[in-house]
């Protein structure tokens, strides 16, 4: 997933290496693309196809196994474009954090419907009856979701540096321990679900929609031979900015403590808890900060660095795409900017004969 802020690109030759000329340097010149906008063009990777946003609206573009690509077209206005009394620092950051993960569910909920008409009927109708069940209990599904990722990655490092270290009352060397921690399950967990062949198929659609995004930028003709010379590494993407929160929250939560502990006198696991939980929306909200002055600053040496290591994790959750994933990539992002009618790839009706064979 791209974060929709400024960038600079990196560019690879069709052997898949890196360019190294005056175009690494480059900065955006589509006359189309304005870095100072806090949203541009971005997507994410979703079943067997990608979701592509820009100011136009949003396209979801699935690729059926019958080889046809089929596109849901919508305009969408951001929480805080509608309310801009929340288009303001870190609060805009968190806020949109909810916002895209609204729209992200919501595309890959589109892709699943999609995916189950190339599915055997007697299988198909079992995910029904099971699809029934879930959209009853989506908002709860939704919160046990977010309760395990908070549990994961923010009390489990908690709990293991409080039992493991004895640093309860060292506010930087704790969070720091925890923070590395944190890196560790994440990268792990990357690591674990890339093993995964349905999960190497998303990937692939991740890295489709980094070179698409990438060439947009670089005003490249969007078509696959073109586009398969970009970079599947984006430094907007959302896998970088979830280490920009691992790195933002030692520092945020080091400032925390040291107000808690001269407030209270001394910290415990149950106080760390109470007070890092709430917390947490506004480490969103300075993360999305960070990264943004980071990429827009990608050019300059520390900018580099600062956002390789996200570039680094990208070879785990990024790979190489086929032209077929390519080509979704590009119609899911002309179709988001309006250069296609989306209603060129409506969902053909089969009659029962086609549906027999194609099962």
């Amino acid at each position: 997933m791209v974060v929709p802020t400024a960038i600079l690109p990196y560019l690879i030759n069709n052997k898949g290496e890196h360019v190294s000329n005056e175009r690494e340097q480059w900065v955006p010149t589509n006359p189309d693309y304005d870095a100072n906008k806090p949203m541009q063009v971005g997507g994410q990777a979703v079943i067997e196809g990608v979701m592509m946003r820009s100011p136009k609206g949003v396209a979801t573009a699935v690729r059926r196994a019958n080889g046809d690509i089929v596109v849901q077209k919508e305009n969408y206005i951001s929480v805080t474009e509608k309310h801009k009394w929340l288009n303001v620092p870190i609060l805009r950051g968190a806020v949109g954090l909810i916002d895209m993960m609204y729209l992200g569910i919501k595309t890959l909920n589109f892709s699943a419907e999609i995916a189950m008409l190339d599915i055997p009927e007697e299988e198909k109708s079992k995910k029904k009856e099971k699809k029934k069940s879930t959209d009853f209990t989506l908002a709860l599904s939704l919160i046990v979701a977010l309760a395990v990722g908070v549990g994961i990655f923010f009390v489990v490092p908690l709990y293991l540096t409080t039992k493991v270290f004895a640093i309860e009352q060292t506010a930087f060397t704790f969070n720091l321990t925890a923070g590395l921690i944190r890196v560790s399950i994440l990268i792990l967990y990357m690591l674990g679900i890339s093993m995964m062949e349905d999960v190497k198929q998303l990937f692939r659609y991740h890295g489709a929609e980094h070179k698409s995004v990438f060439a947009f930028e670089h005003k490249a003709k969007l078509i696959p031979d073109s586009v398969r010379t970009y970079s599947r590494f984006h430094p907007r993407c959302g896998t970088s900015f979830l280490l920009i929160v691992v790195f933002v929250s030692v520092f945020a939560f080091s400032v925390l403590d040291v107000v808690t502990i001269r407030l209270l006198g001394k910290l415990t696991l149950t106080i760390r808890l109470g007070t890092h939980l709430p917390f947490i929306p506004i480490v969103g909200g300075l993360a999305y900060e960070v990264i943004r002055f980071s990429a827009k600053h990608g050019t300059t040496w520390w900018g580099r660095i600062f956002i390789a290591p996200g570039l680094w994790l990208q070879k785990i959750t990024t790979k190489e795409p086929t032209d077929s994933q390519i080509e979704v990539a590009i119609v899911a992002l002309k179709c988001a900017l309006d250069q296609e009618d989306a209603a060129k790839y409506s969902l053909k009706v089969e009659s029962p004969a086609e549906n027999s064979v194609a099962a």
